[in-house]
């Protein structure tokens, strides 16, 4: 990289931090950060735990939100100091150094592009993330574990936590169905471009012939929905089944009809719960799944709606991304329409780039 290349990514760096200020509005958000604090201040304010709760979290988000955007513009602003007098006086040394850190800064200024893309209340929910195995059998099955596995070591990578709320074996390998939350910030706003149907081409290991085969699995994920979002569910809207839970759990699992189904009747949504031994939490569970899908959907009508458009079901063929490992090794995704080579890493939760790719692609 030589002088004139540095200073291109300079420029470019520069134009998206201006573009970051211009949906961000630093000024608006200190002058509501100082209103906050002083409605804090005020003696009856802790009086109404509900309003405190809710304005402590923006609060919580403006900060968050400057914090990164003062980092980024520091950073950089120093950065460009330092090009312009190396530029003067010919330092070798410091163009060394700044090229060095073009890396760094880069990855900086695109998790502050990636902050602000977030900015809808439910990107910082946590994920409640269903993961089926589409038709194939066995090798679905299969397919369905490694996605599981692949959120779940993401979800470490990142700090948080995991809630377990429905998981079905296989009856040779892999999963028939599992559900579980994600707990962490921004948990939902990142896995939201998780929605869809993802694709494996490999070599089988269940096949004796080593043929190569093509499985499906769909992933959805909703928003966790909290007691302040009003959705109505009457008794005659669902349809709900019990049934003795299949996974591991001892003898109570095998003798106990504890685990709960749930149809909504109009929308065919299903969702079940069997992780606890309690019918009762397995009904909550299920429940507050419910409402989450039936959130996401109606925000998804609206979308539709807002851009003239319908929204397609859904289904095989129609993959979000490809995971090919046989005969090459590629990660594409169909909507940022980048192709990443490490197969493994990715499968082993290295995702937040492929997941910031889309969210970029999605946002121009």
């Amino acid at each position: 990289m030589d002088a004139y290349e540095y200073s291109q990514i300079l420029k470019l760096l520069n134009n998206k931090l201006q573009n970051i200020q211009n949906i961000l509005k630093p000024k608006e958000l200190s002058s509501r950060l100082k209103e906050i604090e002083d409605l804090e201040a005020e003696q009856d304010f802790w009086n109404d735990v509900d309003n405190a709760t809710k304005i402590g979290i923006e609060k919580n988000r403006i900060l968050s939100k400057l914090s990164k955007f003062n980092k980024a513009n520091d950073a950089l602003s120093g950065t460009n100091e330092l090009f312009e007098l190396a530029s003067d006086e010919k330092d070798e040394d410091t163009f060394e150094m700044l090229y060095e850190e073009a890396s760094e800064l880069e990855d900086l200024i695109k998790s502050t592009e990636i902050a602000v893309m977030l900015s809808n209340p439910d990107d910082t929910s946590n994920a409640i993330v269903t993961i089926h195995p589409g038709a194939g059998g066995t090798e679905s099955q299969d397919w369905a574990a490694m996605l599981y596995r692949m959120y779940l070591r993401w979800a470490e990578r990142q700090d948080f936590k995991i809630e377990l709320l429905d998981y079905q074996d296989g009856e040779e390998a892999g999963i028939k169905d599992v559900s579980f939350i994600i707990k962490g910030e921004n948990a939902y706003g990142y896995l939201k471009a998780e929605n869809g149907i993802h694709r494996l081409v490999r070599i089988s290991p269940f096949d004796s012939n080593a043929k190569r085969h093509t499985s499906f699995a769909s992933v959805m994920v909703s928003p966790e929905v909290d007691d302040n979002i009003d959705i109505e569910i009457e008794d005659k809207d669902i349809r709900i089944d019990t049934y003795r839970a299949s996974g591991a759990g001892g003898q109570h699992v095998n003798k106990t009809e504890s685990a709960i189904r749930i149809t909504h009747i109009e929308t065919n949504v299903v969702v079940q719960c069997q992780n606890d031994r309690s019918q009762h939490k397995n009904k909550a569970s299920a429940m507050k799944m419910l409402k989450s899908r039936l959130y996401e959907l109606e925000l998804e009508k609206q979308q539709a709606t807002k851009d003239g458009v319908e929204k397609s079901e859904i289904g095989w063929g129609h993959q979000i991304r490809s995971y090919v490992m046989q005969p090459y090794q590629q990660v594409k995704d169909t909507r940022s329409n980048i192709g990443y080579s490490n197969v493994d890493a990715i499968l082993d939760g290295d995702i937040t780039k492929i997941i910031e790719d889309v969210l970029i692609a999605q946002s121009t």
